[in-house]
């Protein structure tokens, strides 16, 4: 391919932009697809019987979640740099309710699975809807809207799980779907009043062929880490599709090296800024689960364990929930400090906090409050990090790829996710202790698990003092950042 930069295009048929309104309505849309993710947290258990299904088939109503988020992403973001971002986001949404309808309607596997896929087809919403602040959004509050669009996504997954756990409490568990159709229709309509229509595309055709390729090599990749612990890690189907992923990855990177207009600008992509800041975001998206994968299992352990706390999932989901509004909260503090000091500065920072929150959590576990604390520490550090990392990848690429960009971001961050799900999958099965005739994971399981969110939040602290130093703090000088190109010229179309 070429290195010139591809001719951004300018319509000249989109709306003045509402600024008042744009942030909040791509906030609520955030939170509203990352809702979904937490949603059938509450009926895992009960899903075998309501679906008619085994345990590990009816498992594949969150993998399909997964996957298809992963295959989105990306996809989702190239695409809306070509045609439109807010014409994307409005399909994500479309995409989120019908996966939702085809859920509530459902009684047995197939059509779970289906509506489950549709509903992580709508995960490029962020990415998009923070593209679309920056080719739309006065540069002076630019830093403080992405810090708060990045913000939702911490804000749905911690209030995802009270909510979630109140609906299948008091009624029929179909409900839960039937509401995130319910607001999924809300945030579509407000998208289509309120978001304007980026004026910033890049044209040419899309790459199927490259699609294709990353799907295939993601979904080998992502479905040997989701069900590793289940097949067995040593097992010849997780082995087979870990070197498939690899085979398959490497193949695609060579054809998209060499193709024109590429899905992934993979030369944009190693640059410095991007590349190492892609890198800590895997381990940030690590660190972020880890107190998703401990926090509420040591709430509802009974109390004769000598650890558990005897809480109900709603109580649990309770306890989480002043995270997600410390991120929120936070979001402008975030911003200040990258118009200060650089959003690098603010990452590290944010890793410090997450690192912090983590050893403070392993130190206190004996009271409610130990971790209603701990979880509001690590969701203050996210909020940071969440804000600072679409701030940096803009700043090293064209206006006429951040699409792109910040969805593969997004995409680095839910494989460190990912990854935390197995490691934590195999220490919490390896390090157990004996409660009557059942074998619960000991506490000291748990505390290797927040110990391991701590060092990778310490790993992505340090992976990101290697991101080069940018001349520009925050809004339009961040986003032209030593190094970073700038967009051609736009053309009338």
């Amino acid at each position: 391919m070429s290195d010139a930069p591809e001719k951004s295009v300018t319509t000249g048929t989109a709306a003045p932009p509402r600024t008042g309104a744009v942030v909040p309505v791509l906030a609520l849309s955030g939170i509203v697809v990352s809702l979904m993710q937490t949603l059938v947290i509450p009926i895992v258990g009960q899903l075998p019987q309501y679906l008619n299904a085994s345990a590990s088939d009816a498992a594949w109503a969150v993998t399909a979640t997964l996957l298809a988020a992963a295959v989105a992403t990306p996809v989702m973001g190239r695409l809306g740099d070509m045609y439109g971002k807010r014409r994307m986001l409005l399909i994500s949404m479309v995409m989120l309710i019908v996966g939702s309808v085809v859920a509530g309607l459902s009684d047995s596997l197939t059509p779970m699975i289906v509506g489950r896929a549709l509903q992580g087809l709508s995960s490029g919403v962020i990415p998009l809807g923070i593209s679309i602040l920056r080719d739309e959004h006065p540069a002076e509050r630019l830093g403080s809207a992405t810090a708060m669009i990045s913000a939702s996504l911490g804000v749905g997954g911690a209030l995802g799980l009270p909510l979630a756990a109140l609906i299948a409490d008091n009624f029929d568990w179909h409900a839960l779907f039937w509401t995130s159709a319910a607001l999924g229709a809300v945030a579509l309509v407000l998208v289509l009043a309120l978001v304007p229509e980026s004026t910033v595309r890049t044209g040419g055709r899309f790459d199927l062929v490259g699609a294709v390729g990353m799907a295939a090599g993601l979904v080998s990749l992502l479905l040997a880490i989701s069900k590793g612990g289940d097949w067995g890690w040593a097992s010849g189907t997780t082995l087979g599709l870990f070197a498939a992923a690899v085979v398959v990855l490497l193949a695609w990177g060579f054809f998209e090296l060499r193709t024109e207009g590429p899905l992934v600008d993979l030369r944009t992509t190693a640059r410095p800024q991007v590349l190492i800041t892609n890198l800590a975001s895997v381990a940030i998206g690590f660190a972020m689960f880890s107190m998703s994968l401990v926090i509420p299992q040591v709430l509802q352990l009974p109390e004769q364990t000598g650890y558990g706390l005897g809480q109900s999932l709603l109580s649990a989901g309770l306890v989480m929930a002043p995270s997600g509004l410390v991120m929120m909260a936070l979001a402008p503090v975030s911003a200040l400090v990258t118009r200060a000091r650089g959003p690098k500065v603010t990452l590290m920072i944010g890793a410090l906090i997450v690192a912090a929150g983590y050893g403070l959590n392993v130190a206190l576990m004996s009271e409610v409050w130990h971790f209603v604390l701990a979880s509001c520490v690590i969701g203050a550090g996210i909020g940071f990090c969440y804000g600072a990392m679409p701030t940096l990848i803009m700043g090293a690429v064209p206006a006429s790829e951040t699409g792109a960009a910040n969805s593969l971001n997004t995409l680095m961050r839910s494989i460190g996710t990912s990854v935390a799900s197995a490691v934590a999958g195999v220490v919490l099965a390896q390090m157990t202790t004996r409660f009557g005739t059942y074998a619960l994971p000991s506490e000291d399981a748990f505390r290797t698990v927040l110990a391991l969110g701590a060092g990778a939040a310490l790993l992505g602290f340090v992976v990101a003092a290697f991101i080069p130093k940018q001349r520009g703090a925050a809004g339009a000088e961040s986003l032209v950042a030593e190094g970073a190109p700038e967009a051609a010229e736009p053309v009338k179309a």
